[in-house]
C-alpha cells in the first residue's frame, strides 16, 4: 500500500466533488435544511389548543373555572356555544379540538359539597394531541377541584386534612420536555447516514459512467488504495457536517450538551465509517449513479427515520419491527447521541452500542473491499 496512490485517489475525487455542484449542494445545504426541517417541524408539544366552553351554569363559579382554562397558553377559547347541538357542530366542522361543557346547577352542586362534574370533549382524529390537551385539562379541573374543596372547607368551618398521597413528579435530562431535545441529536445520525451513504454510492458508478474506470484499472492503485483514497474527502465532509450539526442544535435550539465533545465525535467517526462502507459498497454493485442514489436513499433514509427510534420508541413497536430494527446500525447511534447529549453518559457505558458499531464496521469494510475488482465485466 502506498500513501502517495492514496493521496492521488483523494486529489481525484476532490476535484470531481469540486467539479460536481449537486454534491457540493448536497454537502453543504443538505445537512442544514434536515437539521432546521426536523428541528421545527417534529415537535410534539401542544399548545393553543383551539377550546369550544358550554356553560350551561352561567356563575361566577363556572366562569372562574373558563377563565382558568383561558389562562394557560395550552387553550384558547375560540367559540362560545349556546346549546349542546352548536358544541357539536364545532367539533364537527374543526373549528375546535376540544370542548368544555359545564352542566347546570354546577355551583349548587359545589356549595352542597356534593361531587360536581364537567364534561370535555376531545376530537381524538390526532390521538396526539387528544391525549395531551386530556392531560392539560385534567390538571387544571384537579387543582380547580383542591381550590373550591379548600374553600367550602373553611366556610363551613370544617377541617380539611391533607391527602393520603402526594405525587411528585421530577423530570431528569430533559427537564422541560422539549421535543426539540429529544428529536434534534437523531437528527445528526439522519444528516450522516443519508448523506454520507448518498454521497459515497456515487464514486465508483461515477468511474463507470464517465468511461474513467479503464483507466483507473489500467494505473497500479490497489483496490484497497481506490476505496481508502476515495472515502477519507467524504469522511472529512461528514465530521464537518456533524460539527456544525452538533454546534447548530446547542446554539441555535438550545438542546443541552453534557457530555464530552472526544465521545460524540469518536462515535460518529465509527458511525460514519459504517455508513460511508455502505454508500461504497451500493455503488460497486449498483455500477449506475441514478440506481445508485435510489439505493442509497432507500437503504438508509427510511429505516433511519422509521426504525432507529429517532422518531418512534422502538420498544414500543411489534417484536418482528424490533428485530429489524435493531438490525439496523442507526439504532444504536441514535442511542449514543441522546446519551452523549441528555446524560453525558462516558465512553464505557456505551460499550454495547459502540460494540454493534464496530462490529458493522468491520462487516461493511470488508464486503465493500471484497466487491471490488480492477476487472472489465
Amino acid at each position: 500500500m502506498s500513501f502517495h496512490r492514496i493521496l492521488a485517489m483523494m486529489k481525484k475525487e476532490v476535484l470531481q466533488i469540486q467539479r460536481d455542484p449537486r454534491s457540493l449542494l448536497i454537502i453543504l445545504l443538505m445537512p442544514v435544511m434536515q437539521l432546521f426541517i426536523y428541528g421545527y417541524a417534529l415537535n410534539l408539544d401542544v399548545h393553543h389548543v383551539a377550546l369550544c366552553v358550554y356553560d350551561e351554569d352561567r356563575t361566577q363559579f363556572s366562569e372562574d373555572l373558563v377563565k382558568r382554562f383561558q389562562a394557560t397558553n395550552y387553550f384558547d377559547l375560540v367559540h362560545v356555544a349556546g346549546d349542546y347541538r352548536d358544541v357539536v357542530q364545532q367539533i364537527n366542522s374543526g373549528n375546535a379540538v376540544a370542548a368544555l361543557v359545564i352542566p347546570v346547577r354546577f355551583t349548587e352542586t359545589v356549595h352542597s359539597g356534593q361531587r360536581a362534574t364537567v364534561q370535555l370533549i376531545l376530537d381524538a382524529s390526532d390521538s396526539n394531541s387528544a391525549s395531551v390537551a386530556l392531560g392539560y385539562a385534567q390538571s387544571i379541573v384537579a387543582q380547580y377541584s383542591a381550590d373550591i374543596t379548600a374553600q367550602w372547607a373553611e366556610a363551613h368551618a370544617v377541617p380539611i386534612g391533607p391527602p393520603p398521597v402526594t405525587f411528585q413528579a421530577r423530570t431528569w435530562f430533559n427537564e422541560d420536555l422539549e421535543s426539540a431535545a429529544n428529536f434534534v441529536p437523531g437528527v445528526v445520525a439522519m444528516v450522516m447516514a443519508v448523506v454520507g451513504a448518498f454521497l459515497t454510492s456515487l464514486t465508483i458508478a461515477r468511474e463507470w459512467e464517465r468511461g474513467t474506470m479503464e483507466q483507473l484499472i489500467s494505473t497500479p492503485v490497489g483496490r484497497l488504495e481506490i476505496e481508502i483514497g476515495k472515502l477519507i474527502p467524504y469522511f472529512v465532509i461528514g465530521m464537518f457536517d456533524v460539527a456544525l450539526c452538533a454546534v447548530t442544535a446547542v446554539y441555535w435550539f438550545k438542546v443541552p450538551f453534557r457530555g464530552s465533545w472526544t465521545v460524540l465525535y469518536g462515535s460518529s467517526a465509527l458511525f460514519l465509517i459504517v455508513v460511508l462502507s455502505l454508500g461504497y459498497y451500493i455503488s460497486v454493485v449498483a455500477k449506475s449513479q441514478l440506481a445508485a442514489s435510489q439505493m442509497a436513499l432507500l437503504a438508509t433514509f427510511l429505516p433511519t427515520f422509521l426504525l432507529s427510534g429517532f422518531l418512534f420508541p422502538l420498544d414500543q413497536m411489534p417484536v418482528a419491527v424490533q428485530v429489524i430494527g435493531r438490525a439496523l446500525p442507526a439504532v444504536y447511534f441514535v442511542s449514543i447521541l441522546r446519551e452523549v447529549f441528555l446524560k453525558g453518559t462516558p465512553f464505557r457505558e456505551m460499550g454495547s452500542q459502540l460494540g454493534a458499531l464496530l462490529i458493522y464496521m468491520v462487516i461493511l469494510l470488508t464486503l465493500a473491499t471484497r466487491s471490488f475488482h480492477k476487472r472489465l465485466e
